[in-house]
């Protein structure tokens, strides 16, 4: 299994990658300041956060996957200039039921709604079913995250729960949707493609 310092996938313009303790603080604090991503990223209120809060998630990320070893972290770069854009993780991992929940988002605002995400959801989706062996996937995403819903469906999640306005954003309740796309639904897919 990869650790936290190793992993490394590689789409055709993004890659999954481990953290940078120096640089990537300083970033993911400036996406903690952009309401628009941390409504679509987050189901909850997050208070924005400085390099040094970030850092000390990252700390608590870390222990979380070599000792719990139910998350694998994931920062999405771009294969050119190996800037960091997004993060991709696979969390709430039950290895004795083989589920896994997803979350991804694109923080930096020039490089969303261009194939990022895509690109980065089937490296995730390819090492949650081949590398962790998951029977199954999830995805929680509020009914507002169009781009999320259109992307999920695409990739062949299904949704199996709605929960009926329950999330407040933006002045407005919303309903929260859990989709989820068993191991053999994205192996017939893959084959499909071929």
């Amino acid at each position: 299994m990869f650790t936290i310092e190793s992993q490394l996938l590689e789409a055709q313009d993004v890659r999954l990658g481990p953290i940078d303790h120096e640089t990537h603080p300083l970033i993911e604090s400036k996406w903690t300041h952009d309401a628009e991503f941390m409504c679509q990223m987050e189901l909850r209120p997050t208070p924005p956060l400085t390099p040094a809060m970030v850092r000390e998630q990252y700390e608590t990320v870390e222990k979380d996957v070599t000792e719990l070893q139910n998350l694998s972290y994931f920062t999405i770069r771009v294969r050119d200039d190996d800037r960091f854009i997004g993060k991709a993780l696979i969390e709430w991992v039950d290895r004795s039921a083989g589920n896994g929940y997803l979350r991804l988002g694109i923080g930096e605002p020039g490089f969303r709604r261009k194939g990022y995400g895509s690109q980065a959801l089937s490296l995730l989706l390819s090492y949650a079913f081949d590398e962790l062996d998951l029977y199954r996937v999830t995805a929680v995403v509020p009914a507002y995250n169009q781009g999320a819903l259109r992307l999920f469906q695409k990739f062949g999640f299904m949704e199996e729960v709605r929960r009926r306005r329950v999330l407040y954003c933006a002045g407005e309740l919303w309903d929260v949707i859990a989709f989820g796309l068993l191991n053999a639904e994205w192996r017939e897919s893959k084959l499909a493609q071929e």
